[in-house]
């Protein structure tokens, strides 16, 4: 009788077998991890993070209404300053507020914005403040000491905070909202999540820079305290689970094993 194990032919088939189930095994391990950097990758510094606030960025939607002399009108409105007799003025201007700031105007991919009276104007890479400033001057010529609110409507970021099925959209309220802020505002860091490995990769004109955080200490107070921009993607990594992954990934080659070993008896001894 055959001795099964001890043949040269069972070992060198299980070999093969375990040969190639832990190289697919190897390639599912750790496989949920996404945005992965080389040793040598180079971050951006992260001293060249804007900090001056929110920048408008391609894709936003503005909306903004434009008053004369300094606000003046709006501060009546506003502090119920017109008269009773002017009532219906008062009502009048109430509705012409609200149509004005349903308006939204979509900033185009080339950085122009089309807006009533002026046509396509430049606002990108300026922040809110740059921006009303701005147009406060191109305005001018149409109003007396005019007065510009502008808001972005749909500026968003996404967050990844280290644990599967967390991963949410977060739409800034606040045109200066922070890292910290956002990673608040989607529950905090995953129980899987490696703090100290904190990516925020954010698009520019020369592509995506990718930003190293580490905000596992006090000093990393500094970093998420950066104001975040448009389409900011925040990921934090989580940490590899190597002794459950791979525990799952050869449950299938003692499976296999099982399996030829059958099949190799059988062809040996049919009868």
């Amino acid at each position: 009788m055959v001795n099964l194990k001890n043949s040269d032919g069972y070992r060198i088939l299980v070999s093969c077998a375990i040969g190639v189930s832990l190289t697919l095994a190897g390639c599912t391990i750790n496989r949920d991890i996404m945005f992965k950097t080389g040793e040598d990758f180079e971050f951006s510094p992260l001293e060249e993070m804007v900090t001056t606030g929110y920048k408008i960025a391609p894709n936003d939607l503005i909306s903004f209404r434009v008053f004369s002399s300094k606000g003046q009108r709006l501060n009546q409105v506003t502090a119920g300053g017109i008269s009773s007799s002017g009532g219906g003025n008062q009502q009048q201007m109430n509705m012409q507020m609200n149509q004005q700031n349903q308006m939204t105007y979509l900033v185009k991919p080339d950085g122009m914005v089309e807006l009533p009276e002026v046509g396509d104007i430049r606002v990108t890479g300026m922040t809110i403040e740059e921006a009303e400033a701005m147009l406060e001057e191109v305005f001018s010529e149409f109003y007396v000491d005019p007065f510009v609110i502008l808001r972005v409507t749909n500026n968003r970021v996404y967050i990844f905070p280290g644990e599967s099925g967390r991963a949410s959209v977060v739409t800034l309220q606040n045109m200066n909202t922070t890292l910290l802020e956002v990673l608040a505002l989607s529950g905090g860091v995953g129980g899987r999540a490696n703090a100290s490995k904190v990516k925020l990769i954010r698009r520019s004109e020369k592509g995506n820079e990718v930003y190293l955080m580490d905000l596992s200490t006090i000093e990393g107070l500094d970093a998420a305290n950066v104001v975040v921009q448009a389409y900011d993607i925040i990921y934090v990594e989580p940490l590899p689970q190597l002794a459950r992954e791979a525990t799952e990934s050869l449950t299938p080659i003692t499976s296999l094993i099982s399996t030829l070993t059958f099949l190799y008896a059988f062809i040996l001894n049919p009868n």
